[in-house]
């Protein structure tokens, strides 16, 4: 029988690191509904100062930051332009209906990007007809588009034409750093084009929990009521606050192994004659087709005997995800199970 295991659902398995425990037991704590607790206040400075933004929040998950950003952007009745891939559409519950009262335009793009024209498009008239367009949301990297990062230049021209029409643009950036280690961008310089951005610490970065959301002074200090409205206020919560700190000084440069093991699952998957082709990896997300479509669950269970964790992704697709927990080992040992399939 296999005893071992390798983990590639997703980058959010990952589990805290023995300096990463020692920080989070040595971590100074208070009351942060108060304000008062030290190292949440230093991870949300650090982390606005990174990029170059007035303030932050700390909040338990990329859900609810991206649902905050949401409601302090929004108002009942408006809309809300973002891919149909989108993870603040497709994986968080219906909560821009339900905790905002807006609805959303789909819109569909290359791997779960969009362009400035594309959404143009779709920016409503002033008709009574049709709901007010209050916010654009873009994803970097783009899950459902297999990791996808998008080009600088397209979010330059997004922002220019949200500014010209008074659109707020809200990043959720749960993999942000993946993206910034591809287009190489001054993380100050890519900010400046968002009025909001979402960043997760419990992903490729390896924090057990929590994310952060970023923006100027006010809009901080609204989503401050709004995620205490949501059950989001913490009390002691710099335990988890300098888990995110260690990750963000630590954690950020090591990501282009992530990419480097996911190219290689790549090339390895490619050569089976069962795979008819990959979403072509560019971070650390691997997407497989499959030739027959009906077998993906066949694949996943034999993988699963080996010992080898990987998630469905749609029809005929399965998912692979490298992280800081998935050694040069586990990939070894991964593409040799290959030949056993």
């Amino acid at each position: 029988m296999n005893t071992r295991v390798v983990d590639f659902r997703s980058d959010t398995v990952t589990k805290p690191s023995k300096e990463m425990l020692e920080a989070m037991f040595q971590a100074a704590v208070g009351d942060d509904v108060y304000g008062e607790d030290p190292t949440v206040n230093e991870l949300q400075e650090y982390a606005a100062q990174l990029f170059g933004m007035e303030a932050a929040l700390f909040c338990a998950s990329g859900t609810q930051t991206n649902q905050i950003a949401i409601n302090v952007h929004v108002k009942p009745g408006g809309e809300v332009i973002c891919h149909e891939e989108s993870h603040v559409y497709k994986y968080e519950g219906g909560g821009i209906a339900k905790n905002s009262g807006a609805s959303v335009r789909l819109l569909q793009g290359n791997r779960g990007r969009l362009t400035a024209t594309e959404i143009e498009k779709w920016i409503m008239p002033d008709d009574i007809h049709f709901p007010v367009t209050q916010l654009i949301s873009l994803e970097d990297t783009a899950n459902r588009g297999g990791g996808a990062v998008y080009n600088f230049e397209d979010i330059e021209a997004i922002a220019r034409l949200a500014k010209s029409k008074n659109i707020p643009l809200h990043l959720d950036g749960a993999r942000v750093f993946n993206a910034l280690a591809v287009n190489g961008i001054d993380f100050k310089r890519y900010a400046a084009q968002f009025d909001s951005i979402s960043i997760c610490l419990s992903k490729g970065l390896g924090a057990p929990v929590g994310s952060l959301l970023l923006g100027k002074k006010d809009f901080i200090h609204q989503a401050r009521r709004v995620r205490k409205v949501m059950g989001g206020g913490m009390r002691q919560a710099g335990f988890l606050a300098a888990a995110g700190l260690f990750a963000l000084k630590n954690n950020v440069n090591r990501l282009t192994e992530d990419h480097a093991k996911a190219k290689q699952l790549e090339d390895a998957f490619l050569k089976c004659d069962w795979v008819e082709s990959t979403l072509s990896v560019e971070t650390n997300i691997l997407v497989v087709i499959l030739k027959e479509e009906a077998k993906r669950d066949l694949y996943i269970q034999k993988l699963g005997e080996c010992g080898v964790k990987v998630s469905a992704f749609g029809p005929g697709m399965i998912r692979l995800v490298t992280h800081l927990d998935v050694s040069q080992n586990d990939v070894d040992y991964m593409i040799e199970q290959l030949d056993k399939i």
